[in-house]
């Protein structure tokens, strides 16, 4: 069995061009685009390339981006302070705080602070808490778009045994949410699971986020599997070599050789998580102007 690509950079490609298209319907309707406020504290370098995409994005999918720079030494009060302005600004329909955030600052105290209506990450308390007993809220972008690629890929995921590797706030409990309301049956693994190969061959879906390179391959893989590889890691670079090449949570050529279906990395999940940031403030942008959310989203 040869598995099948799932391209994750294609299918972002296309729920960016819808995103596009209903915020351009928005801004004809409310008089204005959805805003996305990104606060970045610092200068580490991952955050600088992160928070640079994203605003590429943001405007290319006719929404206004607001991007504000602090320095290391920003204090939590003054955060604070910026963060509640956001949250008062009708510009502004989506908030994203650019983790990590340097240690003198208490990432939790700040994304508390952040309007749940306007947490387009999905990572307030009360997001969480409203995905858990099913009520409409935001969902942390990564899970939200390994969720549209098994759905696009199995549809209905009705009684499929589910392993979800991971159990972050960010991606591993959300996800498992996400799949138990989609009427599989879920397990979630991790470092201190007894048998941790057996219980992931068990599963027709895999989803692996534990943030070490080629850890499952073919043999913990039930043939057929469908695997959702949301780990990315950097190896060593090879003699000669300025970077060492990205790799997944999964040996991808091996467990190629069983799975059904695979998603790359790169190339899989992470263009996903941008896409799903702008649907998830164009879905707050609606919900902040009294209008229905446009199917397809």
């Amino acid at each position: 069995m040869t598995a099948t690509r799932i391209d994750g950079k294609a299918f972002a490609a296309k729920l960016r061009e819808r995103v596009g298209a209903s915020a351009a319907a928005f801004a004809e309707a409310a008089g204005r685009k959805p805003g996305l406020a990104v606060v970045l504290v610092g200068e580490d370098p991952a955050s600088n390339v992160y928070v640079r995409s994203k605003g590429k994005a943001t405007v290319a999918a006719n929404m206004e981006s607001f991007e504000h720079r602090l320095p290391a030494d920003t204090s939590e009060a003054d955060l604070l302070a910026l963060v509640d302005r956001l949250n008062n600004d009708d510009a502004v329909d989506g908030i994203l705080v650019q983790l990590p955030l340097p240690g003198h600052l208490d990432e939790q105290s700040i994304i508390a602070s952040i309007s749940p209506d306007k947490d387009v990450d999905g990572f307030h308390v009360i997001n969480a808490g409203r995905l858990s007993v099913g009520q409409s809220g935001f969902v942390p972008c990564t899970p939200l778009g390994c969720m549209m690629l098994l759905a696009d890929r199995l549809g209905d995921l009705s009684g499929l045994e589910a392993v979800v590797i991971g159990r972050s706030n960010i991606v591993g409990k959300p996800m498992a949410q996400l799949l138990l309301d989609a009427n599989a049956t879920v397990t979630i693994a991790h470092s201190r699971t007894k048998d941790l190969a057996g219980v992931v061959k068990r599963a027709d879906i895999v989803v692996a986020a534990v943030g070490r390179p080629e850890m499952i391959g073919k043999d913990w893989l039930k043939d057929g599997a469908t695997v959702i590889d949301v780990g990315i890691n950097r190896l060593p670079p090879e003699p000669g070599a300025d970077k060492g090449r990205l790799v997944g949570d999964v040996a991808f050529d091996e467990a190629s050789e069983v799975a059904a279906a695979i998603t790359p990395v790169p190339g899989g999940v992470g263009p996903m998580t941008i896409a799903v940031l702008l649907r998830n403030t164009l879905v707050a942008a609606h919900r902040n102007a009294g209008l229905a959310v446009p199917e397809g989203l």
